[in-house]
C-alpha cells in the first residue's frame, strides 16, 4: 500500500476534516483526485499500455497506446466520495485485458487541499504485483482530496458521468467556461466607382454593389447615374467578429437583365488592417482596385486587373456596442473599444445547486433518460456545468462569477439535455427550460437563494419542465457609481450622436431601452 506524500501548503489552510472553500454560496462537495501523468520502464516493448483508475464500483481508463513503452497522459479522474465505501484506490497498468503493475493506496493517507493551496506535487510510484511484491515499471501521478473548487475540476473525468462513451461525448460532459468573440460593427460607405467597363456598351449599366462577410451579404441600391462612373455613397453595416478571419468580398456588378447579373470587378478586403473609429470624427476614404475573374480555354480561371477602382471608407466602430440580445435582456451594454471601457463597479455571484423534476428527454434502447446540465449567460462569458447522467435530480453545486458593468443587465439560465452520451450523432441538444434574472431586482450583499421554474415555450403555449435551485449575490463597489448609472442612457453615448440605423424603429428601440433603465 503506498501513502502519499505529506501536504506541503503554501496558502490556505485546513482544518481537521473540514476543507476551506471560497465556494459558499453551494453544497461543498468532497472528490478524490487523481492526475495519471506518465509510466516508464516497463518490462516489454510490445505493450499497449492504458491505466485503470478504480474506486469501489466506478473506474475510468485513459487512453490507449500501441506499442509504446512510456506513454503519456496527463488525464485527471475526479471520484465524488458520496456514498462511497470502500478504503482502498486502485490504479492499475495494463496491456489489453492483462495487468502490468498496479499502485494502491489507503483513503485515510489521501492528504486534503483546496485552493489557494499549492497544487500536490507530482511523484512516481513502483509499480507491485498482486502479491504486493515490486516489479518493473514506474507511475507518476498525484492524488488528494479536493472540492469542486479545485482547478482540476473542470477537466477532470466525472464519476458521475462514468457511463459517457466516446471521446467527443466525453468532452461534451465536462464543465467548461466560454468567452464570445468580441463584436464590432464594420460600416462600408461605398461612395463610387470609376472607370467600369460594361459588358454591353450599347445600354445604360444599372450598377450596385454586393458586400459578403462570412453569412451576411449586403447589396446597395442601383445607382441613380446610369454611367460607367456611377454614384451610391450608401453605407453597408456588418457584424464582424474578432480575429477578423473572414475576409470582406465585395463586387460591383451590372444588372443586365430582370433575373441576370454580371459581376464588372471585385476586391478583397481583410479586416485585420482596416481603421478603427472611437468617436464620431470623419474617416478617410480610399480607392480600391477591382479585379475581374474570367474563363480561359473552357476551364481554366484566371484574374486580369482592369483600371476600374471603387471609392469607400472602410472601419470597424470602437464606439457602438454591437447588439446581440434581445433588447429586453441584454447582459452587456458596453462600448466594443477596449479603450472606451469603464471599470467594472460589482460582481456577480450564481451558485448552481441543483433541479427537481425534470422530464424524460429522450428514449434509447427502449429505455427513457435525461442527462442534464446547465449554461449560464452573462456579458461575453458562458458556463457550462458538467453533465448529470441519467437523473431527473442532478447535482451541480458549481460556483461561477461575473463581473458587472452595468446594474441594468439580466443573466439568462438554460437547462439541457445532453444529446452526445453515447458518442456520434450531430444532432442539438435539447432545451429543458430557461430563466432571466434582473440585477437591479437584487439587493446588495444579499443571497436568494430560490428554486425557480424552468419554462419553455411550446405550441400550446407556456410549459414548466421542473425547477432549478440557485443561488445568487450581487455585490457593487461603491453605491454612488451605481446610482451615477441610473441617470446616464443605457447604450454608449455614439448611439446617440452618430445612430447607426436612423430607418425604421430604432429610435423607438433606443427610447424602450432608456425606459428600462429608469424603471429597473
Amino acid at each position: 500500500m503506498q501513502r502519499p506524500p505529506e501536504e506541503d501548503f503554501v496558502g490556505g489552510k485546513v482544518n481537521g476534516d473540514m476543507l476551506t472553500s471560497t465556494f459558499d454560496l453551494v453544497e461543498q462537495m468532497l472528490y478524490l483526485y487523481v492526475r495519471v501523468v506518465k509510466v516508464k520502464d516497463l518490462p516489454w516493448k510490445d505493450l499497449d499500455p492504458y491505466v485503470e483508475v478504480r474506486l469501489g464500483n466506478y473506474s475510468g481508463t485513459t487512453r490507449h497506446f500501441v506499442k509504446k513503452i512510456n506513454p503519456e497522459w496527463n488525464r485527471v479522474f475526479a471520484f465524488s466520495m458520496v456514498q462511497i465505501q470502500v478504503s482502498v484506490l486502485e490504479l492499475n497498468v495494463k496491456d489489453q485485458d492483462d495487468s502490468v503493475g498496479r499502485v494502491m493506496f489507503d483513503l485515510n493517507e489521501i492528504p486534503k487541499r483546496v485552493p489557494p493551496d499549492s497544487a500536490l506535487a507530482l511523484q512516481w510510484y513502483r509499480l507491485e504485483d498482486g502479491s504486493g511484491s515490486k516489479v518493473k515499471g514506474e507511475l507518476m501521478l498525484a492524488v488528494w482530496m479536493g472540492t469542486q473548487a479545485d482547478e482540476a475540476f473542470p477537466e477532470s473525468w466525472h464519476s458521475d458521468a462514468a457511463t459517457v462513451s466516446g471521446a467527443v461525448a466525453f468532452v461534451n460532459s465536462w464543465s467548461k467556461v466560454y468567452q464570445s468573440p468580441k463584436l464590432w460593427y464594420l460600416r462600408v460607405n461605398v461612395i463610387e466607382a470609376q472607370d467600369l467597363i460594361p459588358v454591353d456598351r450599347s445600354r445604360f449599366p444599372e450598377v450596385y454593389v454586393k458586400a459578403i462577410l462570412g453569412n451576411q451579404e449586403l447589396i446597395s441600391k442601383v445607382s441613380r447615374s446610369k454611367t460607367i462612373n456611377p454614384i451610391w455613397n450608401e453605407d453597408l453595416i456588418f457584424v464582424a467578429a474578432e480575429p477578423f478571419e473572414e475576409p470582406l468580398i465585395l463586387s460591383v456588378e451590372d444588372r443586365v437583365a430582370p433575373n441576370k447579373d454580371v459581376i464588372l470587378g471585385k476586391c478583397l478586403i481583410h479586416l485585420q488592417y482596416i481603421e478603427r473609429r472611437l468617436d464620431h470624427r470623419p474617416m478617410n476614404s480610399k480607392w480600391y482596385n477591382l479585379e475581374k475573374h474570367v474563363i480561359v480555354e473552357g476551364e481554366k480561371e484566371e484574374e486580369i486587373n482592369f483600371a476600374s477602382k471603387i471609392h469607400m471608407s472602410l472601419y470597424l466602430e470602437g464606439g457602438h456596442h454591437v447588439l446581440d440580445e434581445p433588447i429586453d435582456y441584454s447582459s452587456d451594454l458596453r462600448p466594443t473599444a477596449r479603450q472606451l471601457q469603464k471599470s467594472s463597479i460589482g460582481i456577480l455571484e450564481l451558485g448552481i445547486l441543483n433541479a427537481q423534476g425534470l422530464p424524460l428527454m429522450k428514449t434509447k434502447d427502449r429505455r427513457a433518460s435525461t442527462d442534464a446540465y446547465c449554461v449560464a449567460k452573462y456579458g461575453h462569458k458562458w458556463v457550462r456545468t458538467r453533465t448529470i447522467i441519467d437523473s431527473l435530480a442532478p447535482k451541480w453545486n458549481e460556483q461561477y462569477t461575473w463581473e458587472v458593468f452595468d446594474p441594468c443587465t439580466v443573466i439568462t439560465i438554460g437547462v439541457f439535455d445532453n444529446c452526445h452520451r453515447h458518442g456520434g450523432g450531430q444532432a442539438r441538444d435539447s432545451m429543458i427550460g430557461k430563466l432571466r434574472i434582473r440585477l437591479s431586482a437584487l439587493e446588495t450583499g444579499r443571497v436568494y437563494s430560490h428554486s425557480y421554474p424552468l419554462l419553455v415555450f411550446q405550441p400550446t403555449g407556456v410549459k414548466k419542465m421542473g425547477e432549478i435551485h440557485l443561488a445568487v449575490r450581487f455585490t457593487f463597489s461603491s453605491l454612488m457609481n451605481m446610482m451615477h448609472l441610473f441617470s446616464q442612457p443605457l447604450l454608449p453615448k455614439m448611439h446617440y450622436i452618430h445612430p447607426l440605423i436612423v430607418e425604421g424603429n430604432w429610435n423607438d428601440k433606443q427610447t424602450k431601452m432608456d425606459k428600462l433603465r429608469v424603471s429597473g
